[in-house]
């Protein structure tokens, strides 16, 4: 099904609110929800440290829902849209997307991924924000899930060009996919955006790296979770030579002329750096860079610049904005998840 980029702007997210402290508490597991009721609840849903990761997931599957993806699987045919008209926070700029929210059947999610000449994945996240599985071999798949329902992200690559990947997303089956029975929980949204933006603010001062545990029982720190969440929403668990580790640098002046220099990651699929406004989001006529189309220097590193003119290095023209940046590794090698190459702490 063809999704008109402008549907998309519909879901604008709510107007962030100025930063506040967020509230403090345990740190109990983020227990997975097997019993909730078919209807939404009638009382609105406070959300509390413990139950934020939930909320801004529900958030996000609300936006997708929006799109209709609890009917049948969403394509985006073209990249993400810029700005708070994106369905989520901190979309990638390297592929294209198509979502289902889909309900389990006997405690198992079922999908399937074609064989295609493009890179593909999918990944599961579950009502708790968990990327309970990331898979890029295409196959049938039958998969164990923690909680009734899950959203699907199949993420296809641009490398052969827009078209290609929009043959690529022709191929997928979403006959396997089991639709409908979700519930939307009645969170007060407008409060999960003010959280959202608290979190954000957070961790502009200083480099941050995501660990996106599976699931709620590898949760060990909750608040670097909801931090996670707030930032970067549905990325996945890191494994070696598979899925995908993430980085963020620090917020960043337009002003400046800014670079960094690094090793070659080695990522198995590619690596990306994506430039971000203060709030997460793409931002209009920014373009990112990546491993399929940098430039290395001739002793094989790669120097990124950021507002340095044309001529400059793998330049990224923010526009005159503020910025940070997210660095992608797509199938993550050893040595990045080492911590032995960070883009982001080495910003010139």
């Amino acid at each position: 099904m063809k999704v008109s980029f402008f549907v998309a702007l519909i879901l604008a997210s709510l107007t962030a609110c100025s930063p506040q402290e967020s509230p403090t508490g345990a740190n109990p597991a983020d227990t997975p929800n097997r019993s909730s009721s078919p209807e939404a609840p009638a009382a609105t849903l406070t959300v509390t440290e413990q139950n934020y990761a939930r909320a801004e997931t529900a958030r996000n599957y609300k936006n997708w829902i929006g799109l209709g993806a609890d009917k049948e699987l969403v394509h985006m045919r073209d990249l993400p849209p810029r700005g708070r008209a994106a369905p989520t926070v901190q979309m990638n700029d390297d592929t294209l997307y198509s979502v289902a929210v889909v309900e389990a059947v006997d405690d198992k999610v079922q999908f399937s991924i074609p064989e295609v000449d493009v890179y593909m994945a999918v990944q599961v996240v579950t009502e708790g924000g968990h990327g309970q599985h990331y898979v890029v071999n295409a196959g049938v798949y039958d998969l164990p899930l923690e909680t009734n329902h899950a959203l699907l992200i199949y993420r296809t690559g641009t490398e052969k060009g827009l078209d290609a990947a929009r043959r690529a997303q022709d191929q997928i089956d979403s006959n396997i996919l089991n639709f409908g029975g979700y519930a939307l929980p009645n969170y007060d949204f407008e409060e999960v955006e003010k959280w959202t933006s608290r979190l954000t603010a957070e961790t502009q001062g200083r480099p941050f790296a995501y660990t996106f545990p599976r699931t709620s029982a590898e949760i060990t720190d909750l608040h670097q979770w909801n931090l996670e969440n707030a930032n970067g929403w549905g990325g996945s668990s890191p494994e070696v030579g598979v899925a995908n580790f993430y980085t963020n640098s620090v917020s960043l002046g337009a002003d400046d002329c800014l670079s960094t220099t690094f090793e070659d990651p080695e990522s198995t699929y590619f690596t990306s750096i994506t430039a971000y406004d203060k709030d997460r989001y793409l931002m209009e006529g920014v373009k990112n860079v990546n491993s399929q189309r940098w430039q290395a220097k001739d002793d094989g590193t790669i120097t990124v610049s950021f507002n340095c003119g044309e001529d400059a290095p793998n330049n990224i023209d923010t526009r005159g904005q503020d910025f940070s940046f997210t660095v992608r590794y797509y199938g993550v090698s050893q040595k990045v998840i080492d911590g032995d190459i960070a883009p982001e702490k080495t910003v010139r």
